[in-house]
């Protein structure tokens, strides 16, 4: 499967259950989402920069990607102990 068919369906995915949660009420498990749907997206636009030779912008995108990766986690701690 091509790279920006995954990427964009995995973002799809977590932007679709981020909603779904909103409209449950259920906004921890929202706010996960888009953090997840956040860190993915960095990561891809991060390795795209990449290779089409922006380094700066690339390795700003990948600290984005590490930062929203490291804000998941510390939500899905927060849900699973709420």
């Amino acid at each position: 499967m091509n790279k920006k068919w995954l990427s964009s369906i995995l973002v799809a995915i977590f932007s679709i259950a981020a909603l779904v949660f909103i409209i449950m009420g259920k906004f921890n498990f929202a706010v996960l989402a888009m953090t997840i749907m956040f860190a993915l997206s960095n990561g891809f636009r991060a390795k795209s920069f990449k290779e089409q030779g922006y380094v700066k912008e690339a390795k700003w995108m990948q600290y984005m990607a590490v930062f929203f990766a490291i804000a998941s986690i510390v939500v899905f701690v927060i849900v699973l102990t709420d």
